[in-house]
């Protein structure tokens, strides 16, 4: 990336959020940086200001970091965000989100530049591709569903039923192996043999009894999807991918 970054560290811990400006000050990648004590303050800059890349605590009261990174997601041109926090046990999640990576307090002033070295080469080879429209039809009537509106995709046949976030469901004349080839560089990943899940819409992995499976909205609950025991390690090697 050319143009230094726009940055802000939303923290609710004052000594921690103190430390991470002064460190970010001293990257000449950083062009300015901002503070944030609060979920709420942070969503306010964010709406009104230009900012590249977003340090988020985990753990915070009210709106956590993980609240803040899905309400990211729904923005036309989402910062890059890099999570910061005392523990690991989120860091599945975070990576599920494309967090470009994941800070462990106490802060090393090196291990702040290689975040900030990863979240400048995510942007130089951010992908440019357009949200796909998947033509459907409905009552005899052609409309036009965005792919990333998909949460999943089950094969029925010869035909995959495209699931969303909304409940609404159709039927495509597609091969289920065909769909999850031509939209795996869209984060679709084959978890079952008749399942295909967006990553980008997963709100869970659970692992109980040996058995693993995901969670993706479906209106205002999560469905609970199973993920077959020979696409686990691939799943699992592809949300590890995402975290170098």
């Amino acid at each position: 990336m050319s143009a230094a970054l726009h940055a802000l560290v939303v923290d609710d811990e004052q000594p921690v959020l103190d430390e991470l400006v002064w460190l970010l000050e001293r990257d000449d990648r950083i062009a300015s940086v901002r503070a944030s004590h609060s979920g709420t303050d942070a969503l306010r800059v964010l709406e009104q200001d230009d900012i590249d890349l977003v340090f988020l605590d985990v753990a915070m009261p009210g709106l956590s970091g993980l609240d803040i990174a899905r309400l990211l997601g729904r923005f036309r041109d989402p910062p890059r965000i890099v999570f910061v926090t005392a523990h690991e046990a989120h860091a599945v999640e975070a990576f599920e989100m494309n967090a470009v990576d994941y800070l462990l307090k106490p802060i090393r002033e090196e291990r702040l530049r290689e975040s900030v070295r990863r979240a400048c080469a995510d942007g130089e080879h951010a992908p440019t591709t357009v949200d796909e429209q998947i033509a459907v039809e409905l009552g005899g009537v052609t409309r036009f569903v965005s792919r990333s509106s998909v949460t999943h995709a089950e094969a029925q046949g010869d035909y995959v039923r495209l699931h969303l976030e909304d409940c609404a469901s159709h039927l495509v004349r597609t091969p289920l192996g065909v769909l999850a080839d031509q939209w795996a560089e869209a984060g679709f990943v084959r978890v079952h043999r008749s399942i295909v899940v967006n990553l980008a819409h997963v709100r869970e992995i659970r692992a109980q009894a040996g058995r693993c499976s995901v969670l993706v909205p479906s209106g205002t609950s999560l469905l609970e999807l199973p993920v077959a025991r020979r696409h686990t390690r691939a799943l699992r090697d592809l949300i590890h991918e995402r975290a170098l």
